[in-house]
């Protein structure tokens, strides 16, 4: 399976944002992007003239790189958004919302994706009753998430449960079960990352 195994901090820097990838030293002292607000390499910190295309460029970078995804695979999903009926940025967000990895961040059960990513290929979910260790699984309306049974005695999940995260309006959240419901597709509203999908529609339009 395919993944970034470089130094997150790296990407936040080059970004020019703080996408809190690395879930609570984001919010410390030892955050890198706090420390070193420029691009990484011998010439971070050059003042350079971004094109049009640079700006979409760095967007749909910052949206792969917030996600998770890889270039071939984030290229699928913005093919998959322009078939389906709709405006193709804000599907895009929706599929990518829609994986399972997200879900399982958005649900409090990690400090960042990249945690909740190594939960699910760790075997800890259960997706309408069946285990699925695929982080990029692509949920629907109805499905119910929920941790499998030798999980939930663990430490680790017993405080998730304590201190359940205040969970978009798409999803239903039942904690004291470690369960929880899609009840409807993501709208725009409640994506809340910082990324202008109407660059990456340009970029790949062209």
């Amino acid at each position: 399976m395919a993944r970034y195994t470089e130094a997150n901090c790296r990407i936040c820097r080059r970004e020019g944002l703080k996408l809190f990838l690395k879930g609570d030293r984001c919010y410390t002292d030892k955050c890198a992007f706090d420390r070193r607000p420029y691009a990484p390499g011998q010439h971070g910190q050059g003042r350079k003239k971004i094109s049009n295309y640079g700006l979409q460029l760095r967007e749909k970078q910052k949206a792969r790189r917030i996600y998770g995804v890889l270039e071939k695979q984030f290229r699928t999903y913005y093919k998959n958004a322009e078939k389906k009926r709709g405006i193709t940025g804000e599907n895009l967000l929706r599929f990518l919302e829609m994986r399972l990895d997200n879900v399982i961040y958005r649900l409090g059960y990690g400090n960042s994706r990249k945690e909740a990513r190594q939960l699910v290929t760790h075997g800890h979910f259960l997706v309408n009753g069946k285990k699925v260790d695929i982080p990029s699984y692509s949920l629907s309306v109805n499905d119910l998430i929920a941790v499998s049974e030798k999980s939930r005695a663990t430490e680790k999940f017993k405080t998730f449960a304590e201190n359940p995260k205040t969970l978009p309006s798409w999803i239903q959240g039942n904690p004291e079960n470690f369960e929880a419901k899609i009840v409807a597709e993501p709208s725009r509203e409640d994506i809340d990352v910082p990324i202008n999908e109407t660059l990456i529609v340009e970029l790949y339009s062209k």
